[in-house]
């Protein structure tokens, strides 16, 4: 079981035990899912979590070829909860998202068109 909040936390740098920023940090990952959505990436009718009780495992299979979506969504996070301080940071991380989007998109694309 792969919790996507402590794994996220854990990327962030919060230890699990440490809740208190646990609503802040479901909302943003819940707006990460919100933009993966209309991507086309995930359950059709979309996604939410609300605890730590919520995996990636109901999110994208196994045997999906999405293992990308976790660092999208982290960056997502990042960017919305801790963003950094550098200019020169915050643009990498933008650029990412956006070479992110556009991959994750093509993989579903392909999915699709071989189903």
């Amino acid at each position: 079981m792969d919790s996507i909040l402590d794994s996220v936390k854990k990327v962030l740098g919060i230890p699990a035990e440490y809740t208190v920023f646990d609503p802040d940090i479901i909302m943003h990952i819940n707006t990460a899912f919100f933009t993966l959505s209309q991507l086309g990436v995930g359950p059709e009718g979309g996604f939410s979590i609300s605890s730590k009780d919520d995996t990636w495992n109901s999110y994208i299979s196994e045997q999906s070829n999405l293992e990308a979506v976790k660092s999208y969504v982290y960056l997502r996070v990042r960017i919305l909860f801790d963003p950094p301080s550098s200019s020169y940071v915050l643009t990498s991380m933008e650029n990412q998202i956006k070479e992110l989007e556009w991959r994750l998109n093509v993989e579903v694309d392909r999915g699709e068109e071989s189903s």
